[in-house]
């Protein structure tokens, strides 16, 4: 293989690899797109099967900004459940009351020191 083979050989196989990403995007949009019925959805990915470049061309450009609309709306939907849970992870179990009241039951059955309890009660209180 001399080196103009293998130069067309990566040119090709980088617009295959960039052309199966496309695809990957716009099937991944169809199936998440609410608003299209179910037969519109299959009349597209018929389409896409049988005419690959030219449907994923006009897929692009008659839904290309709807694309990036429902992709900026999932990924924010994420987003706002990934905080929630990590706010429902991190946030104290217990109220600072409890905490308290916990740390006075160790200080007065001689588990914690008075030095700790201290440290735990400016912390609850803080």
């Amino acid at each position: 293989m001399d080196f103009w083979s293998f130069f067309w050989l990566l040119v090709w196989s980088f617009f295959f690899v960039a052309y199966l990403m496309i695809l990957f995007h716009i099937f991944g949009d169809l199936f998440r797109d609410k608003s299209l019925g179910g037969f519109a959805k299959v009349v597209w990915v018929v389409v896409l099967i049988f005419f690959p470049l030219i449907a994923a061309l006009v897929y692009v450009i008659v839904r290309g900004r709807g694309m990036a609309e429902r992709a900026m709306k999932d990924n924010s939907e994420r987003m706002a459940a990934q905080e929630e849970y990590i706010r429902s992870v991190a946030a104290p179990s217990t109220s600072p009351v409890d905490e308290l009241s916990q740390a006075k039951a160790l200080l007065d059955s001689g588990a914690i020191t008075p030095e700790e309890f201290a440290h735990i009660k400016a912390r609850a209180l803080a």
